[in-house]
């Protein structure tokens, strides 16, 4: 009988205020690096709660997709360019599918003639939030940029995913016959 590995979840090695990166380099927990794959590993646990939440099939198999490409993300992040690791990259192939979800999703729901205010059924509110943490993790990335060498694609791929969410948010909204409130400028 084989032996079982066990594995603990507790290290204690982050107990004084730094983490690893993949390679073992030590930096502080509150790194812009660190930050930044930490917005990429909040993002996807609201989108977690979006596929919870939505009753559409073929969105939620999306949103799980996209999770897969976000747990690239936080590797790539958690991974910096110079280290002789090779772990898998986002790439522009990554955005250019999403562009291509924009797209077609976009034919469905139409373009907007003004602002909508962020709301409807569970599945597009959540979607909504989603779209919102992954505009803070594109910032917190666009900071990080400024400071360290990262993998460009990383921020055309969070600009893309933005978009998308925002497009999916209106399709979970339509399909459940939900209707777009627009925003009231004239309070």
């Amino acid at each position: 009988m084989a032996k079982k590995r066990i594995t603990k979840v507790y290290t204690k090695t982050g107990d004084d205020g730094e983490t690893s990166l993949v390679g073992g380099k030590r930096v502080s927990k509150a790194s812009k690096r660190v930050d930044s794959y930490g917005d990429v590993d909040e993002l996807n646990s609201v989108l977690g709660i979006s596929r919870a939440k939505t009753n559409e099939f073929e969105l939620n198999d999306i949103i799980r997709f996209i999770q897969n490409d976000l747990f690239i993300m936080g590797g790539d992040l958690a991974t910096p360019n110079d280290s002789e690791f090779n772990v898998p990259r986002v790439t522009s192939k990554m955005a250019g599918t999403l562009e291509e979800l924009i797209d077609k999703f976009l034919s469905e729901v139409g373009d907007l003639k003004e602002f909508i205010l962020p709301a409807g059924n569970e599945g597009g509110a959540y979607l909504h939030l989603a779209r919102t943490v992954c505009r803070r993790a594109e910032r917190k990335v666009a900071h990080l940029s400024k400071s360290e060498d990262i993998n460009k694609n990383v921020l055309i791929y969070l600009n893309r995913l933005s978009d998308l969410l925002f497009v999916l948010a209106r399709v979970d909204n339509k399909r459940s016959g939900f209707d777009e409130i627009s925003v009231d400028f004239g309070k």
